[in-house]
């Protein structure tokens, strides 16, 4: 819990049977754990609390979830790196005049004919 190894808390235990003695070591273990439980107790329902207030779970949802799309995308553009992104398919239905107007079809002008001689360059007065 506190990064304490079996050494450490079995010196803690010797020194606190040598200190309290055996007759009141039992009660006073009892009395820490008790107060212990409680400090865990209090500190993981603030937690809760604070969690729920800001969404926090929400926020890392949306978060996690972001980032698998992300390394989704970047996966597909590695194995794919020819392939250009997706654009949307265009419909005919978003390029038909409105109603009462038709397409007339649209001839083509004549080709000019060609000069006879190549223009010249304007003169100077």
């Amino acid at each position: 819990m506190f990064g304490m190894s079996f050494s450490e808390l079995l010196l803690v235990g010797l020194v606190a049977l040598l200190v309290l003695g055996p007759e009141r070591l039992p009660g006073a273990a009892r009395t820490a754990g008790l107060w212990i439980g409680r400090l865990k107790r209090s500190f993981n329902s603030i937690k809760m609390e604070v969690e729920r207030e800001i969404g926090a779970d929400d926020i890392r949802r949306q978060l996690h979830n972001e980032h698998i799309l992300q390394m989704e995308e970047e996966a597909k553009r590695i194995l794919n790196p020819m392939t250009p992104p997706a654009q949307p398919p265009v419909t005919t239905a978003s390029v038909q005049p409105p109603a009462g107007l038709e397409a007339k079809p649209v001839e083509a002008p004549a080709a000019p004919a060609a000069p006879s001689e190549p223009p010249q360059p304007p003169r100077a007065p």
